[in-house]
């Protein structure tokens, strides 16, 4: 375990000297096209064997993406005391290295919100409300074809729990500049450790660059490769709760080559603080138990943020 700090010194943060193997059976993250008819067929499949999946032909504009992509960079770019002072209130904010309070570090600096701030004090505030009004279109539309894919009603049955105006969304900037003492090593960094998302669905966009990895039922990592256009849509463990373990909550972790820089926009779609978190009455079978006891958002919260990335936050609420 090191790190290269600011001052160039090795320390704590985990150094992967290669890309992990491509397993034979694995042919890339599934792809789901929003403008085909039958798109909830590939997308459940894909929640059940991978739990992420590709989102293409979503209706968002590229140049949207890219000119809130530009206004980040332009952000991260800004000095240290800049940055502290134009992001929004603690604790949401800026940040670097340091990933939550249990340890956790990576090789990043990031930006985080709550959405339902309603005046953000970064300088893309309304590129960034513009984008954000488009990822809830989007992502309403990605967890009615969920519903419609597993064949359960009402159509919203799983959208309302996170389009509700009490319902928590947080959106996350992760920025992994270069690092020199790395340039003509055949190193990695570990830009985020591994870990699965506690809310019900993440949608992510990066610039065009690789690092995003994804762990397969046999332990095996993969890359999840981007491209220009399309989502990475995750699972997260709310939502394999609310299938009863039906859909994956998918482990992943992002790699920085330190070469290269890498910018991703990440919105969580949690659900109300006091909402009641447990298997979809509609899905459960005559005879069927669930894997898990109930507990609420709010509780699910308290408990995860307590644990390191990499731990099982699910395994406290099995049965």
């Amino acid at each position: 375990m090191v790190v290269l700090s600011s001052t160039g010194s090795l320390d704590q943060l985990s150094l992967l000297r290669s890309v992990p193997p491509k397993p034979a059976c694995f042919s890339g993250v599934p792809v789901v096209d929003l403008a085909r008819p039958d798109a909830a067929v590939p997308l459940v499949k894909a929640c059940q064997d991978l739990g992420i999946f590709r989102l293409t032909n979503h209706g968002i504009p590229t140049e949207l993406m890219q000119r809130l992509e530009a206004e980040a960079a332009e952000f991260f770019s800004l000095s240290l005391v800049e940055k502290q002072t134009l992001g929004p209130p603690n604790p949401f904010g800026y940040g670097n290295k340091m990933i939550g309070a249990n340890g956790d570090i990576g090789w990043l600096e990031y930006l985080l919100f709550a959405v339902d701030t309603s005046k953000p004090t970064c300088s893309f505030s309304s590129t960034f409300k513009e984008y954000l009004a488009a990822m809830r279109k989007l992502a309403s539309k990605v967890l009615e074809l969920m519903a419609e894919g597993l064949q359960i009603e009402p159509r919203d049955a799983i959208s309302k729990l996170v389009m509700d105006e009490d319902s928590e969304g947080i959106f996350r900037f992760n920025y992994y500049p270069p690092c020199p003492l790395l340039q003509g090593f055949n190193y990695r960094l570990t830009g985020f450790g591994e870990h699965t998302d506690p809310q019900v669905i993440s949608i992510l966009r990066s610039n065009n660059s690789s690092g995003l990895q994804i762990s397969l039922k046999d332990g095996s990592w993969v890359p999840a490769l981007p491209d220009q256009e399309s989502f990475f849509v995750n699972v997260g463990d709310s939502l394999q709760v609310l299938t009863n373990g039906r859909f994956r909550s998918v482990r992943h972790r992002v790699v920085a080559n330190g070469m290269e820089t890498r910018l991703s926009m990440i919105y969580f779609f949690g659900p109300a603080l006091g909402e009641k978190i447990a298997p979809l009455p509609q899905l459960m079978r005559e005879g069927e138990h669930s894997l898990y006891k109930e507990f609420t958002w709010e509780e699910y919260k308290k408990a995860a943020y307590r644990l390191r990335l990499g731990d099982n936050r699910l395994g406290l609420f099995e049965k």
